[in-house]
């Protein structure tokens, strides 16, 4: 269950950054859709981050 959890965030932040950069080079500034992008993935960085150190603490990364 972690080991897919951990493969969905970071599908999720691939996403996220395909999506930012599609966004950069349609919207040239104009909107706010590049920044509501790197909210996501700054947190799913922070989401994996957590999810791999508890996978290590509890042993189920070793």
């Amino acid at each position: 269950m972690l080991k897919a959890l951990i493969a969905l965030t970071f599908l999720t932040m691939l996403a996220s950054l395909a999506a930012g950069a599609g966004f950069l080079l349609r919207d040239h500034g104009s909107s706010r859709r590049l920044l509501t992008s790197l909210k996501l993935r700054v947190s799913m960085a922070g989401l994996l981050i957590v999810l791999l150190g508890y996978g290590f603490y509890i042993g189920d990364l070793a």
